[in-house]
């Protein structure tokens, strides 16, 4: 509540279903594949400032998984394009690891800087080797830390030890030194930043003359990466630099007094209200505006940016979602890597699926019906259909269903329906 004090009354009230419609629109999934081609994946990521990174590859990594649900023709070679061929897009931190649009560089000077004096690895030894990995990618191009020599270690993420090249090319990423130059699976190769980005915005000044134009900037730049997002605590907050509740509240407070922000309640929400760009009001009221596209299926990837706030979706979805990979086993309710089924304007489901590479198979092992969902025929198609997508987008030659969602009527009809 103590934020909310800082804020003018809600200036607009808005229903649960135009909330719902709203987000929806933003996020590019009313309806979702509506878009096509690297134009569409760069429209995607300008419009959610970024899209978060995250090393677990079940049916492809979440980066994948957030773009297949809103391009029609999403593979995953277009993202790997995007980012290390074209470099239009950039493989940094913004939240937590993400993609963001390569020209947004200079905005995160003040982040590059901060890492030269708060490095994630102060020990000596990844301070020493600094210097030498620097001349040796300056000789030989992109390296690993796999392809350099020294097998100390120290420690690292989450209490298990690293050894002391990655350490060492950690922080130069961090300082902006090092950027990647290409992934094959989780290994990165890193590369001098110089040969990786123009001159001209490698040198373009930090656009910020002050740390609270900064703030005003990622703060505007993180409320358009949710859509309506709660000025409380949370992660999804994470990663804008010397911001604690003091400072969101106040950049928020300014952002509102200039009109770049609205202050919107949302009717039956239980007195959550929400920040929006005020640049997106056409937007909001076009919605209503708008006849409902023909509902379709779409599974979104756990860490999507419509999922960043899970207590707005209980509030405006009715869905409680918990991503439950690493919580252990014998304390899930539903699975390791389940994903959120969006049909048309609501949740309906959750899918366990898996990818089965060596045999080029997709499998749904398991799958929970939302007590509301009541798949009627129209609704089946549209299972079909996005499983079909969801398989091209793999570009998976086969589809399986596995026990326990075997014994379910829908998903034989819907599976028979895939092998036609």
């Amino acid at each position: 509540m103590a934020a909310k004090s800082s804020f003018p009354p809600p200036q607009l009230t808005i229903t649960r279903t135009q909330a719902r419609q709203f987000l929806l629109t933003h996020h590019f999934l009313r309806p979702p594949r509506q878009l096509v081609g690297k134009a569409g994946a760069l429209e995607i990521v300008r419009r959610l400032g970024c899209i978060q990174f995250d090393p677990v590859n079940v049916v492809g990594w979440n980066p994948d998984l957030v773009l297949q649900a809103r391009l029609g023709d999403y593979r995953a070679a277009m993202l790997d394009e995007l980012l290390y061929t074209d470099r239009l897009l950039w493989d940094g931190f913004d939240k937590v690891q993400s993609i963001y649009m390569t020209e947004d560089w200079p905005h995160f000077t003040r982040r590059r800087v901060h890492g030269f004096d708060n490095v994630r690895f102060s020990e000596e030894e990844p301070r020493r080797l600094q210097p030498l990995i620097v001349e040796k990618i300056r000789e030989h191009g992109p390296l690993s830390s796999l392809d350099l020599e020294d097998q100390t270690r120290i420690g690292g993420y989450w209490g298990f030890p690293i050894r002391v090249e990655r350490a060492a090319m950690e922080n130069l990423y961090i300082m902006g030194r090092l950027g990647i130059h290409h992934r094959k699976g989780t290994r990165r190769y890193f590369d001098l930043v110089e040969n990786l980005l123009p001159a001209d915005l490698l040198n373009a000044p930090d656009p910020h003359a002050s740390e609270a134009d900064y703030h005003d900037w990622h703060v505007l730049r993180r409320v358009g990466s949710i859509g309506l997002a709660n000025p409380g605590a949370g992660e999804r907050w994470l990663g804008i630099l010397g911001m604690q509740s003091a400072e969101r509240t106040q950049s928020l407070a300014r952002l509102i007094e200039r009109g770049e922000v609205l202050h919107v309640a949302v009717a039956e929400a239980n007195g959550q209200t929400y920040m929006m760009r005020a640049s997106e009001s056409p937007l909001l009221a076009s919605v209503g505006q708008i006849p409902d596209p023909a509902p379709a299926v779409t599974f979104l990837g756990p860490l999507d940016n419509l999922l960043w706030h899970r207590d707005m979706l209980r509030k405006i979805f009715d869905f409680d979602y918990t991503w439950e990979v690493y919580t252990p086993a014998i304390k899930r309710k539903y699975g390791h890597y389940v994903l959120p089924v969006l049909y048309g304007d609501q949740f309906i489901a959750r899918a366990e699926l898996l990818y089965e590479r060596k045999i080029n198979t997709l499998v749904l092992r398991n799958w929970w019906w939302e007590a509301q969902a009541m798949p009627d025929a129209t609704c089946e198609a549209a299972l079909t259909a996005g499983l079909t997508h969801f398989g091209r987008y793999l570009e998976t030659a086969h589809f399986r269903l596995d026990p326990p969602a075997d014994i379910d009527p829908v998903l034989q009809r819907v599976a028979k329906g895939m092998e036609n």
